[in-house]
This record gives structure tokens, C-alpha cells and sequence, in this order.
């Protein structure tokens, strides 16, 4: 039994804000807070790992931080048996917690029965001789606080013997007198103040004990609040060695009956009853990257783990220890540490139900039917059993999933394989399809036979044909492991096979399986390069560490043009990707283009000419829409397996990046039913990330957060590099959702692309998030990101500028850094390459950094000006974003010229088009009561206005914040800063307005 987990929670002062909630669990906080103060009490209950002890502490912490009393309680499993072990130590735990006042409160025990006889008032009946006597050898100890100096004598001895600070008589203790002594202390504590009582693994307490607790709780005033954390018990108490015996006691009170004990505090209702969930894919990826841990395989952690954070740790840990990087294409670290936690929450289950638990781990679609009648008769009861212990999930037609990936495969795992072989045989006898049941007959043989291989191939292309192209998968890789060796040629076809089934269905793992198997045959270089192909194709952003497959496919395609072809295109995605060379990607692509031209392959010609209009564009060439238009011409002719990588989702990109957004979004609206009904996984994932990023841009906001989300679901449920994802959805929440949440995704897209290696998707998600740092107005931290992206951008030799716009966005920082020369030497760079190429956007939006400059110059009148064309320039090219930050750089510059109306004016025209776009963090910005504005009567006149307009809009901002009382700390956490880039700002405010304190500055600050 612990009082405080991990040592004390960590001391705050009565007011201050409370830490911040555990990944995913802030609507959990904020319901459990409610619960609290509703009912006074609230039970946690959840699977074991699921997170309920962390929300637990949260609660405690900011109670604490609010001034409350925290008492905590962890009971252990061995406390079961120790009778009154969790109401001593909740006894001794007030005595540490609570510094009571009081005369006697450093004193030892007396040594006489005289003064448990004296503190007796009128009424009260004195302590019998024999105790009274017992208390006269109590040693310094929880009594020695002087926290129960006020009980009365009877209630004090008992709870003395329930604290082993006196001798446990004959008779025990009085059971009355010590379950008012408990509810006494408890009352008397709360009239101190609020009190927040934490019990953690309440399900581990012993009876005595819970019998005291529920009886002072029963009596305790309403400022007692209490959070129980229980992990269910579904299989009873039957099966544990430390369950009390029928009929016995506790040693306080031989022959009291042990059975038909429960372990609530209070009969809970379902108001009062939180059940902590799993956290979703996209949490554990944040979960990760709070532990430093790679977030790259966070939807393939997501599965293995049911979005159990004990398990999604332990999973990300053993790849983090991986003595090599984990690609995509294999199969997940799951030994040690994630093993043993899968097995600890399946070995709490009797051995019946876990046999049932391993037939449903071999099903293919396993339901409590289906497992009865493969020879389970007690199936539903056990089940029932599993899904209350958190393993399984039943649905209503009786089928099954299991809640974490990590529990069948370990069954399955630690099965032998007589059990194995047993369970496939009893089930292919009972299943209801014959592609499962040839699969299961497959499984239940160790022997090869051509035979059963022939068939599992049939039922392969019988998947195909009905859509489930990652059952065909699975099943060709098994047709070719169940022919015999023999037949090595067959064996061998069946294996390219597997592996190019595998990369349409985008199963990485199996198009390895199989690409590993046929590379240790005697498989001429035709078949090996194909099967490394595969292995490539399900690859996804990863391509950094398979530089042998490349080399040896170049090698085994010697000879073959159109293998050589189809490697030469593998290779032009690489040079970009992961070694981020355009040039060399673009010879490349050129190389394959005319190989495959060469062959009559028109659809691998199509994608080399794609890949090399995509490169042509970047390196600013005239030819790019050309070579573009010739490669839509080979996919009319021959149309292609995807839209990924395909000249029609090119072309939709470049008028993403001249801004024919409309014609953009109409576009993939026309393809989307087609992707959702035949296309693949990886295509459906190009679509939403596309449509978020063009949604951002043109203003519909909404549609884009809601794209953008679906882009990042599919790419975690599929096990694919999170990091593109991750950039749209920072895209679309600096558009309409919140700063916070894009500097988030961004930051987390930055991390994925270095895992990966992806030098492009690197370059945009670190755009991204100094875009947002800038909006911010943390200009250090965004100026120091956007120089990262003019070193990568420049080392890609990347000259197209609408590509990727951090110009302006650079040329701002550096202008809020107050270096105006070097603002506008990178525009001056840029000019002139975006009118060569007509890229009229890329120039309004250096036209508005400009302004700035002019401004900061001195220049007021031409800014004003410049700025007033530019917004409606932006309208014009249907930008309204774009549009309305140009409004807001107007109102800052005309505060400056002094002329408070047209500011207003252009503040509220900004207001206007960021609320009809739905775009919500720009709006709250332009709604922002402006701290800059020219006060009317302030002292110092002229001068102040003058200072005043020296600000940034940044500076303003945070100004503003600490004039109106907000500590460093507060007005970091506002406007997402770190307190130490708040001090530097504020050090640059008071020497601008020369000013030395908060109350000077407030002062500046008043109209």
C-alpha cells in the first residue's frame, strides 16, 4: 500500500493553473471535473494501461493547484489479504499530509490511560482500563502529529490498534467506535477545507477496509470529493491465490464472513461511472512524440496496441531499441517488453477462456458462433468474460475484434503448433466460405502439397474478384509457401505473384515476406526485380534505407528495358524523396520515359513523363506543362492503375500551385466516387490531402479540416507515413481550426519526414510551421525555421517559387526582426523569377511584404497604398485568406499613419472575410481589440502615438496581454510562446516605449 504514487505530486501555489491533461484526455478531465463537482464522487474504470491512474493525477493536480487537500491511496494486490490495510495507510496519510495545529502536535503519545480518560467530555463514555492500559507503550508515530488529539477516547485506541501504534486486544477493536473515528477525521479534515480523496486500484482493497471507507463516506460533508480508479475484475475472485477463505475474517474481527464482499465505496451510477477509452491513432502519435519516441509507425502502434498507451509505449520503445530501423515494409519489433504486457493481460484469464481467445485469433472473421461450433460449447459465457477484462469487443450479430493487435498475434505466438494446427482444422470444417475454408486448411498443414497450393490460388483470385485485395494478398503469399520445393518454378511464379498482389493491396509486410523468400530461390533477374519492385511500391515516404534493392534491381534489369524502365522510375521518385537531387530525378525520369516509350509501354512512359514534368516545374523550366500534356495523352490512351503519382493528379496540383483553385477542387470532387468505389488506399489518401490543401487556400475551411482529417485516418489505418498527412492537416488548421493544433502537426510532420528521410514532405512541413510560429508572432523561432527552408529549398535547387511560398512569409520574419535590407533582398531575388515564369500570386504576396517594408521605412503613404491594390488583387484571384491578411497589414500601417477610422475599417473588412471562410484563428486575430491604436489623451501625446506605432503586431499583441496583468508564464501559454522568447519581446517593448515596468507599460498602453 502507496500514499502518493511516484512521490509526492508536486507542491503549487493555491490559484495557479493546473499541468495540462494527459495526451487525448482533456475531455475526460473536463467530464471527471464536472462528475466531481456535481456528485462528489466519480469511479474510473478502463482496462488495465489504459491511462486511468494518469487522469487520476491530473484531477489531483489541479486540485491541489486550486488549494484543495489531496489525500491518495494505491492499493496493491497483496493488500487483498492484509485486513485494514488501505484505512491505515489512509490514517497515516492524513497525518503526513495535514500540518496540524495544536498544542500537543509534536508530542509523543502520553504514557497513562489518565488522558484518553480526560479528553472524554460530558456524555462520552471513558476508554476501558485494559485499552487505556495498551496505550500506554505507543511509540512516536502517526499519533505524535497531533492530527487526532480531538477523537474521543474509544474512537482514538481503535484507530490506534488499526495503525499498529497499540497492541490488538483479545477482543480486537471496537468496530463502532473505529468506524466513527474514521469518519471523524475525515469530517474534521474537510472543515479545514475541500479535500479530494484519490483511491487507486480500488478493486484491490481489502474488505475491512472497504467497509470503514464506505461508512465515512456515507457521513462525510459534501467538501469530500473521492475518484475511484478500478481496473474490472471479469473473471472473479476464484482464480486468485490471496482471495479470503468463505467464512473467515479479518484478524480485527475473528469469525466476521469475508464472503460477499464488494469493493465499491458507494453503489455507483452511471452518472457517476467514467470509462477511460482508448486513445485514438492520431493520440498515440502525439503520445510517441511527448516520450521521444518515433511517431513514423504510429498507426501500425495503433493497431498492435488497441490504442493502449501501456501498450502503444512498450510497442514504440521496442522499435525505438531496434538494433536497426524498422521499415515500413516489415513486420513489427513485439518481443520483450510489449510481449510481456500482452501476456500479462491475457494470463489473467482461466486457461478455458483463453483457448477460446486463440480460436478466434486463427478466424478470419471470427464470431462467438463461429468458435462454438469449431468446439468452444461455452463460447458466449467466454467471451462475455474476455470483453469485460478489455481483450475482445462483441457487436451485436455475436461477431468479435480483438482490442489491441498485439493480443492475437501474441496467442497465436505462444501457441504450439499442435494448438495451431488443431484450431485451423476445427475451423475449416465449420466456416461458411470456401476461400476461408481452403485458407484454414492451408494453415492446419505443415506440408507442402500442390494440390491445396492450386486451390489457395484459386481462392486468391477469388478475392481479387470481389474487391478484397488484402485477403488476395495474403492468400497468394500462402499458395506459394504451400508448394512444394520441388516445383521451383512454380514456387517462384507464385512468389511474384504474392508480392505484386501484396503492393496493390499495399500490405508492405507480405510483399517483403514474399520478396524475401524468392530472393533466397534460384529466381532469374526478371522475377527478382519485380519482386523488389513490390517491395518499393509499398515503401510510401521510407525509400532512405533500401538503397540495395535499388542496386541489385539495376543490376538484375541489365538487359531488359522494360524492367530497366520500370527501375529507372523507382529511382527518379527516390532521387526527389529521399535524396531531394530534382536534377537527377529529372534525367531519370527522362531515361525510363524513353525506354518505355522503346517497348510499347505507354503506362510506364506515362508515369516517367510525370515524374519528370513534376521535376521540370520545380526547376522553373518552360517545358513543364508540355512534358505534362504529353503524359495525359499516354494515360487517355492507357488508363492508369491509380491516380498516385499520375499525370491527372499532377495537373490538378500545378493548378493547385497557380491558384485555379476552383478548377482544382472541381476536379477531384469528379474523382473522388471514383477513388472511394475501385481506387486504392494510397490514392484515396492523395485525394483528401490534396482537396485539404486547395480547401485551405481558397477559404473553405471546414471542408478542409474535414479532408485533411480523413487523409491522416486512412494514412494511420493503412500503417503509411503519418508525415504528409500531418501537413495538411497543419495546413488546414492555420486556415480555419486552431494555431496550437497546426504548430502541433506541423512540428509532428517535421519529425515523421526526418524519420522517413523525406526530403520534400521535410521542406513543406517545416514551412508550414514557421508560417504559423509567424502568425504567432514568435518571430524568432519562425525566422529561424524559414531560413532551414531557404537552405533546404535551395540545396534541392528548387526554383519554381509557387511550389512552396516562404518568400514572403521569410521576408516578414526578417522584417519582424527588424532586418528590412535582408526583407528585401529576398524579395528582390524572387521577383523576377516569378514574373519569367507568371506566377502572378507568388508576386502579391511579396507585394504585400513589401508594403511592410515601405512602412518600416518610413514609407507610410506608398504602403498604405500598395496594400489597399494588393487586397483586392487577392479577391480578384478568389484568395480570400490571402485578402484578408492583406487588410490586417493595411491596418497596421494605417495606425501608423495615425488614422484610427481606416484602420477600424480595414480590421472589420478582414473581420468580414475570415468569418465568412470560417476561418476562426484569423478571425479571432482581426477581432482582437487593437493595442496599437493611437490613444486619444495619453500622456506624452505625439510621442507616445509614435512609440507606439514603432511595434510590431506581434509586439502589440503581447503588450497588450501583459498591460492588461498577464504574467510571462500566462502570455506565453496565450500566444503559444516559450516563456523565454516572451521576456527577449518584452525586453524589446520597454526600450521602444521606453518604459521600465508592467505599470508604465499599462499606462503607455490606455487610450
Amino acid at each position: 500500500m502507496t500514499t502518493v504514487p511516484n512521490g509526492p505530486l508536486p507542491a503549487r501555489a493555491p490559484g495557479t493553473a493546473g499541468p495540462p491533461a494527459p495526451v487525448g484526455r482533456e475531455e475526460l478531465l473536463a467530464r471527471l471535473e464536472s462528475v466531481l463537482h456535481a456528485r462528489g464522487r466519480a469511479l474510473l474504470t478502463g482496462p488495465a494501461g489504459v491511462g486511468k491512474t494518469e487522469v487520476a493525477l491530473a484531477a489531483a493536480a489541479r486540485a491541489e493547484a486550486r488549494g484543495e487537500t489531496v489525500l491518495w491511496l494505491t492499493a496493491l494486490p497483496a493488500d487483498r489479504a492484509i485486513p485494514g490495510a488501505a484505512a491505515a495507510a489512509l490514517v497515516a496519510s492524513v497525518a503526513s499530509t495535514v500540518a496540524w495545529p495544536g498544542p500537543r502536535a509534536a508530542e509523543t503519545v502520553p504514557r497513562s490511560g489518565e488522558r484518553l480518560a480526560a479528553e472524554d467530555g460530558p456524555g462520552r463514555t471513558a476508554a476501558p482500563a485494559g485499552l487505556a492500559a495498551a496505550a500506554d507503550a505507543l511509540p512516536a508515530g502517526v499519533f505524535a502529529s497531533g492530527v487526532f488529539d480531538d477523537l474521543p477516547g474509544p474512537q482514538r485506541t481503535a484507530v490506534a490498534m488499526l495503525c499498529r501504534e497499540a497492541p490488538i486486544q483479545q477482543g480486537g477493536w471496537d468496530p463502532i467506535a473505529l468506524r466513527l473515528g474514521i469518519a471523524r477525521i475525515l469530517r474534521v479534515l474537510t472543515s479545514r477545507g475541500p479535500v479530494l480523496l484519490v483511491v487507486d486500484g480500488a478493486e484491490f482493497l481489502d474488505p475491512d477496509s472497504t467497509d470503514l471507507l464506505r461508512f465515512a463516506l456515507h457521513l462525510a460533508p459534501p467538501s469530500l470529493r473521492v475518484i475511484a480508479v478500478e481496473t474490472p475484475e471479469p473473471y472473479g475472485d476464484t482464480h486468485r491465490a490471496d482471495a479470503p477463505e468463505p467464512g473467515t475474517g479479518a484478524a480485527g474481527h475473528p469469525g466476521r464472513p469475508g464472503a460477499g464482499h464488494s469493493a465499491h465505496l458507494w453503489v455507483p451510477s452511471e452518472a457517476d461511472l467514467l470509462l477511460v477509452p482508448p486513445l485514438q491513432a492520431d493520440e498515440i502519435a502525439e503520445l510517441l512524440i511527448h516520450h521521444r519516441l518515433p511517431s513514423r509507425m504510429a498507426g501500425r502502434i495503433h493497431r498492435a496496441s488497441g490504442g493502449n498507451p501501456r501498450l502503444a509505449l512498450a510497442v514504440g520503445r521496442s522499435l525505438a531499441d531496434a538494433r536497426t530501423p524498422v521499415h515500413h515494409a516489415e513486420a513489427l519489433t513485439l518481443s520483450g517488453r510489449a510481449r510481456d504486457l500482452a501476456r500479462q493481460l491475457l494470463g489473467a484469464a482461466p486457461p478455458p477462456v483463453r483457448a477460446t481467445l486463440l480460436l478466434a485469433a486463427l478466424a478470419l472473421r471470427p464470431s462467438a458462433t463461429l468458435v462454438r461450433r469449431a468446439g468452444r460449447p461455452n463460447a458466449e459465457a467466454d467471451l462475455a468474460a474476455a470483453e469485460r477484462a478489455g481483450l475482445v469487443s462483441l457487436a451485436e450479430d455475436g461477431s468479435l475484434a480483438f482490442t489491441a493487435g498485439l493480443l492475437p498475434s501474441t496467442l497465436v505466438h505462444d501457441a504450439c503448433w499442435a494448438e495451431r494446427s488443431a484450431g485451423h482444422a476445427a475451423l475449416a470444417e465449420v466456416v461458411d466460405d470456401p476461400v476461408e475454408a481452403v485458407r484454414h486448411r492451408a494453415l492446419a498443414s505443415d506440408r507442402p502439397d500442390e494440390e491445396l497450393a492450386a486451390e489457395v490460388a484459386a481462392a486468391a483470385e477469388t478475392a481479387r474478384r470481389r474487391g478484397n485485395n488484402a485477403l488476395a494478398a495474403e492468400l497468394a503469399l500462402l499458395a506459394a509457401e504451400s508448394t512444394p520445393g520441388r516445383d521451383g518454378a512454380r514456387r517462384i511464379a507464385r512468389l511474384v505473384d504474392a508480392a505484386e498482389e501484396a503492393a496493390r493491396a499495399a500490405r508492405a509486410d507480405l510483399a517483403m515476406r514474399a520478396a524475401t523468400d524468392l530472393l533466397a530461390r534460384d529466381a532469374s533477374p526478371t522475377d527478382r526485380v519485380r519482386a523488389r519492385l513490390a517491395v518499393l511500391d509499398t515503401a510510401g515516404q521510407g525509400l532512405t534505407d533500401l538503397d540495395d534493392m535499388y542496386v541489385h534491381a539495376m543490376e538484375d534489369s541489365e538487359g531488359e528495358t522494360a524492367l530497366r524502365a520500370a527501375v529507372q522510375l523507382r529511382l527518379a521518385v527516390k532521387y526527389v524523396l529521399a535524396d531531394g537531387d530534382p536534377e537527377r530525378s529529372r534525367t531519370a525520369a527522362m531515361e525510363s520515359a524513353a525506354l518505355a516509350a522503346s517497348v510499347g509501354d505507354p503506362r510506364t512512359a506515362a508515369q516517367a513523363l510525370t515524374v519528370q514534368a513534376r521535376m521540370e516545374r520545380a526547376l522553373g523550366s518552360p517545358d513543364a506543362e508540355s512534358v505534362l500534356a504529353r503524359a495525359r495523352e499516354l494515360e487517355l490512351a492507357e488508363r492508369p492503375l491509380g491516380i498516385r503519382n499520375a499525370a491527372q493528379i499532377l495537373t490538378i496540383r500545378h493548378a493547385l500551385f497557380d491558384d485555379r483553385l476552383v478548377d482544382a477542387r472541381d476536379e477531384l470532387n469528379a474523382l473522388l466516387p471514383l477513388v472511394q468505389r475501385r481506387g486504392s488506399v494510397e490514392d484515396a489518401i492523395e485525394l483528401f490531402r490534396t482537396l485539404a490543401e486547395v480547401e485551405s487556400r481558397i477559404g473553405a475551411c471546414g471542408a478542409a479540416l474535414a479532408h485533411a482529417g480523413q487523409s491522416l485516418a486512412l494514412t494511420l489505418e493503412a500503417g503509411l507515413s503519418p508525415g504528409p498527412a500531418w501537413y495538411a492537416l497543419a495546413l488546414a488548421e492555420t486556415a480555419g481550426g486552431s494555431l496550437g493544433r497546426a504548430a502541433s502537426y506541423a512540428r509532428r510532420s517535421v519529425q515523421a519526414s526526418e524519420e522517413e528521410g523525406d526530403r520534400v514532405f521535410l521542406s513543406r512541413s517545416r514551412y508550414a510551421l514557421g508560417r504559423v510560429q509567424l502568425i504567432n508572432g514568435d518571430v524568432a523561432a519562425a525566422l529561424e525555421t524559414l531560413r532551414r527552408v531557404q537552405t533546404d529549398e535551395r540545396a534541392q535547387s528548387t526554383v519554381d517559387p509557387s511550389m512552396l511560398r516562404w518568400h514572403e512569409e521569410l521576408a516578414e520574419a526578417l522584417l519582424a526582426h527588424d532586418a528590412v535590407e535582408e526583407a528585401l533582398a529576398v524579395l528582390a531575388e524572387v521577383r523576377p523569377v516569378a514574373r519569367r515564369l507568371g506566377r502572378t500570386t507568388v508576386l502579391l504576396g511579396c507585394d504585400r511584404a513589401q508594403a511592410l517594408c515601405l512602412a518600416a521605412e518610413g514609407r507610410t503613404d506608398e504602403a498604405a497604398e500598395l496594400l489597399t491594390g494588393t487586397a483586392g488583387r487577392f479577391a480578384e484571384a478568389g484568395l480570400p485568406l490571402e485578402q484578408g491578411r492583406a487588410l490586417m497589414a493595411l491596418a497596421r500601417v494605417e495606425r501608423k499613419r495615425r488614422r484610427r477610422s481606416a484602420a477600424q475599417t480595414a480590421l472589420h473588412a478582414a473581420a468580414t472575410v475570415f468569418e465568412r471562410a470560417g476561418a476562426a484563428p484569423w478571425l479571432a486575430l482581426a477581432t482582437e481589440a487593437p493595442a496599437g491604436e493611437l490613444p486619444g489623451a495619453a500622456p506624452g501625446g505625439d510621442e507616445t502615438a509614435t512609440a507606439l506605432a514603432s511595434l510590431t503586431e506581434a509586439e502589440l499583441r503581447l503588450a497588450r496581454l501583459v498591460g492588461q496583468g498577464a504574467s510571462n508564464q500566462e502570455a506565453a501559454a496565450k500566444l503559444f510562446l516559450s516563456v523565454k522568447t516572451v521576456e527577449a519581446r518584452l525586453t524589446r517593448i520597454y526600450q521602444k516605449l521606453d518604459v521600465r515596468s508592467r505599470a508604465q507599460l499599462a499606462t503607455a498602453l490606455r487610450p
